[in-house]
């Protein structure tokens, strides 16, 4: 194809990616008050915890509550539509790769997707243990209103946070495929992969809760050994092959 027609091709794709984002945002906006109200939870169970009214989100403008929802329909609405606008880029870049390249994406993107949306429920599950420990500083005759935008943007923040770290050990096996990394180097970091595991858990968990940060820790842990081992796996095959390569032929 032309250069012309790659630049059509992508304004099509970009353009159909465009419309799948905005059914998506459509269809976020609708749902819009329950997420609200599972976000929410952990200020009404401080409020109720408290006995008074001195702990609500608050919208501090005209326009806040609007601005709140459009927000969360955007980022609901990126993942709602997240299969076709993947698909099209997918299909953009698939006829240059060759097949094992293909093979490769293929098995990235499956890892990675259900890792990174698994990352997020468990951020989820950790959202109100941070915001009740936050609202612990709070000093004797403190109020805590929460700024509505302000305070969506830590929770959004928090969840991808939480599942970009499920999914850098898919990163790990493919740094390995890609031959930047071997299986054996990416296990001699252990001892750092679960330092680093254990003080991003005890940063995202309330320091009373330990048994939630040695669930959030053990679960990267996991993942890091996994990926290890798989790494390990695909080295040896590759050595395999090699030496299979190497191995001369039958003498005529």
């Amino acid at each position: 194809m032309s250069i012309g027609a790659h630049l059509v091709e992508l304004r099509k794709r970009l353009m159909i990616a465009a419309l799948a984002l905005v059914v998506g945002m459509v269809v976020a906006f609708i749902i819009t008050d329950p997420i609200i109200h599972l976000i929410t939870e952990p200020i009404r169970e401080i409020a109720a915890r408290r006995g008074d009214d001195f702990s609500a989100l608050n919208f501090t403008s005209v326009t806040s509550a609007f601005d709140l929802r459009m927000r969360i329909a955007f980022s609901i609405g990126i993942f709602l539509s997240a299969p076709i606008w993947l698909w099209q880029i997918w299909a953009f870049i698939m006829p240059g790769l060759t097949r094992k390249e293909i093979r490769y994406t293929v098995g990235f993107v499956a890892s990675a997707v259900p890792l990174f949306f698994v990352g997020c429920w468990v951020g989820l599950l950790i959202v109100p243990h941070v915001i009740e420990l936050m609202w612990g500083f709070t000093p004797e005759g403190g109020v805590n209103f929460y700024n509505a935008v302000d305070y969506y943007d830590f929770v959004f923040k928090l969840l991808i946070v939480v599942g970009v770290s499920f999914v850098l050990p898919v990163f790990l096996v493919a740094l390995n495929v890609a031959g930047v990394m071997s299986g054996r180097a990416i296990l001699k970091g252990w001892r750092v992969a679960i330092l680093i595991a254990v003080i991003f858990s005890a940063l995202a968990t309330p320091a009373a809760d330990v048994v939630s940060m040695l669930m959030l820790a053990g679960i990267l842990i996991v993942l890091f050994f996994a990926a290890a081992g798989l790494s390990l796996l695909f080295d040896r095959r590759k050595a395999r092959r090699v030496a299979a390569e190497m191995a001369p032929g039958p003498i005529a």
